[in-house]
């Protein structure tokens, strides 16, 4: 079989893998599906924080064959997979911080998601890492779960009524799934900003408030457009600093600013603390999702409460995988781009 790895800066590598057995516990899926996530791209092509030459963790598939005691499985059955499952137990867990744990690193896929095959580890298997999927879920579809996933993650921690506005700094994938969530949420205008011109005017067909790079009355347009309030909730799902400065810029007094974007490893700021104190803005970050986070957004795709297939504008094979990565740096064109077997 073949599977994608880093292959150094700016390079992915296209290999044979030997095919992985499950052991006891365990499970062997057929990768059908999996998204490519901003911080695949960043292993790639940046400095991430967490190195790791693993890529794709957003898979979805058949179950191929079951290790002994694997629970409820059986080969045939369509699943979701999650890479990561944590403890439960720990401190940092009863805490509400499960992707903290210790125990949430350790798990993960072999030898990854972007694989023609891969083995599910037992420990997730039995601890709800593994999701089947509703037959009117597809798998490309599927491949949506963990990022969707993650903003739900993000969104649990953020105060918020109906009729609220937010703005969402970076409309691509994870950034739409947040301007999506906020319509779902009933918030009356959700405002979009980017450099994209693309993911601009495909935030505006999505009925998003579109506010571009080259419009030097952004500040006014939002405040113009929230009664000079500014926006109760601005989430930042770009690695761009310069946004996280903006979105505490621009939202009201007592509002929130989520930072779910990836910075690069040491990225620094200047920050005005004053304003931020005196505005009393809440500043929140969230970082990945647990198995908890990607049962409620299967719930979300499978219910179309959230349309998670209208993202997903580009599909490539697992053996053009450097010209999928290529292709989702640039952004050009594109939102949601998926590899396939």
């Amino acid at each position: 079989m073949i599977a994608a790895s880093v292959g150094g800066s700016s390079r992915v590598v296209v290999g044979d893998a030997p095919k992985p057995r499950p052991g006891p516990g365990e499970i062997l899926v057929e990768m059908r599906a999996c998204g490519i996530c901003g911080s695949d791209l960043e292993k790639v092509f940046g400095e991430y924080g967490q190195p790791s030459t693993r890529l794709g963790h957003e898979p979805a598939g058949v179950v191929l064959e079951v290790g002994a005691d694997a629970g409820e499985f059986v080969p045939g059955d369509r699943v979701f997979t999650h890479h990561h499952v944590p403890c439960y137990s720990c401190h940092l867990c009863r805490h509400g911080n499960e992707t903290m744990c210790d125990k949430y690193y350790e798990t993960n896929l072999q030898p990854c998601g972007l694989a023609e095959m891969y083995v599910v580890p037992a420990w997730n298997v039995a601890h709800g890492g593994v999701l089947k999927l509703p037959d009117s879920v597809s798998f490309q579809e599927a491949a949506m779960v963990e990022p969707l996933a993650c903003c739900v993650r993000a969104w649990s921690k953020c105060r918020h009524v109906e009729g609220d506005t937010a703005a969402v700094f970076g409309v691509g994938p994870t950034g739409m799934m947040h301007a999506m969530m906020a319509q779902a949420k009933g918030f009356s205008k959700v405002f979009g900003l980017d450099m994209n011109g693309f993911r601009l005017d495909y935030a505006a067909q999505l009925g998003c408030e579109a506010v571009g790079a080259a419009d030097g009355g952004r500040f006014g347009r939002v405040l113009g457009g929230t009664k000079g309030l500014g926006v109760d909730l601005a989430i930042v799902a770009t690695s761009s600093l310069g946004a996280l400065a903006d979105a505490i810029k621009m939202v009201r007094k007592g509002g929130t600013v989520m930072m779910f974007g990836v910075p690069a490893k040491g990225a620094t700021m200047q920050l005005d603390v004053g304003m931020a104190y005196s505005k009393e803005v809440s500043l929140l970050t969230s970082y990945a999702a647990s198995d908890a986070d990607t049962r409620a957004a299967l719930g979300m795709i499978a219910s179309s409460q959230i349309d998670a297939k209208r993202l997903i504008t580009h599909t490539y094979q697992i053996a053009d995988s450097q010209k999928a990565f290529d292709h989702a740096r640039t952004g050009e064109g594109a939102m949601k781009i998926v590899i396939t077997k």
